[in-house]
């Protein structure tokens, strides 16, 4: 359960903080909105340190099914385009990858 919240903030700040640099540079906001931007940015990655696990690529590597998760939804939320099918099953199946990276009896 707390594996899953460290990964849910860490997502919601990531894009929050990549999300500033779209809208400063592809949607013309001021550029002001990256100084809380770079915080996001600067949230998630200190979020991924506490993920409980000795190797980093495994820790990144499940965080990103949360992320693509969490992606669809500020893609519907936050810019109004609703996912269609494609984007569901595309996250069923990052997902599923995810599980098997986090449950899987790995060696170290």
């Amino acid at each position: 359960m707390k594996t899953g919240l460290i990964f849910l903030a860490a997502a919601i700040a990531e894009i929050g903080g990549c999300f500033a640099f779209w809208g400063w540079l592809r949607l013309g906001k001021t550029p002001l909105g990256l100084v809380p931007g770079c915080c996001c940015l600067l949230l998630f990655a200190y979020l991924l340190t506490l993920i409980d696990t000795s190797v980093a690529g495994r820790a990144y590597a499940a965080y990103g099914g949360i992320y693509i998760l969490v992606a669809v939804f500020w893609m519907w939320l936050a810019e109004g385009a609703r996912p269609d099918p494609w984007d569901f099953l595309g996250v069923g199946l990052c997902l599923l990858g995810t599980v098997v990276i986090l449950l899987a009896p790995h060696a170290r």
